[in-house]
């Protein structure tokens, strides 16, 4: 069992000490300090409250090895990227990732864009603009897809909007293997970096001329990995111009 680790591991990960565990859980700093020695086990109504407290699954915190996680994901750094050129599709539907990836891929065969360059970049992010009650009432969700454009590429193949990407900085992280827990670590990646820039003095401000956040999901070594883009405000100063890798 890995739950006193678990117990110990969440709480650093959220800057709260044994004894503002204790407070939070109406016991004392030694009852905490015996969990996590695996000496005793919490009441039920305990473990159900640990686990609302971290926003894990119960099943997790008590069987699962929790500490490996950090394994899933990268450090986080800030990428000053190029401007590019993109031709972009947004669908709402109940299923609108798959759907509209699927609608793009057909669309770069046809247009022509993977014979020009069979190694094109795809891009997605979840798109806002859906009522409550389209959500609620009838299940849809909204998601957009993008083919980054190279340089030198025209067509006039209809379908897609093109727009274009100013300079811009993002702070990036890496997971890896997101959709065989995508619920729990794409979420907790926006988490992560959201956490990075607050502490960081970095500001997450939303502009209509920038796309604010996007996923770029891609093979390494036999992995899936899934790079996490959220939009900074200002001008990065620890990584120079760059290109999606």
């Amino acid at each position: 069992m890995s739950l006193g680790k678990n117990i110990q591991y969440l709480r650093k990960q959220q800057k709260i000490t044994q004894e503002q565990l204790a407070e939070i859980m109406s016991v004392s700093r030694q009852t905490v300090s015996r969990w996590e020695a695996e000496e005793i086990i919490p009441e039920l109504n305990k473990l159900v409250a640990l686990s609302e407290l971290f926003s894990c699954k119960l099943d997790a915190l008590v069987k699962e090895d929790m500490t490996a996680c950090d394994a899933v994901y990268s450090e986080i750094t800030l990428k000053q990227m190029k401007a590019f050129r993109m031709a972009r599709y947004v669908m709402v539907t109940p299923n609108p990732e798959a759907d509209v990836n699927a609608y793009m891929d057909r669309w770069a065969q046809r247009s022509g864009l993977l014979a020009f360059q069979p190694d094109a970049k795809k891009i997605g992010w979840d798109f806002p603009y859906v009522s409550s009650e389209l959500q609620n009432r009838f299940g849809l969700r909204g998601y957009a897809a993008a083919y980054i454009l190279p340089d030198g590429f025209e067509t006039s193949y209809p379908g897609v909007e093109f727009a274009e990407q100013k300079d811009a900085c993002y702070a990036v992280i890496t997971i890896y293997d997101p959709f065989s827990a995508a619920f729990e670590r794409i979420p907790n990646a926006y988490k992560k970096i959201l956490e990075f820039l607050q502490a960081n003095g970095f500001r997450e401000k939303p502009r209509e001329d920038m796309i604010t956040c996007f996923e770029y999901v891609y093979e390494k070594e036999g992995v899936t990995c899934m790079d996490v883009y959220i939009y900074v405000d200002g001008v990065c100063k620890t990584e120079a111009f760059t290109n999606i890798s």
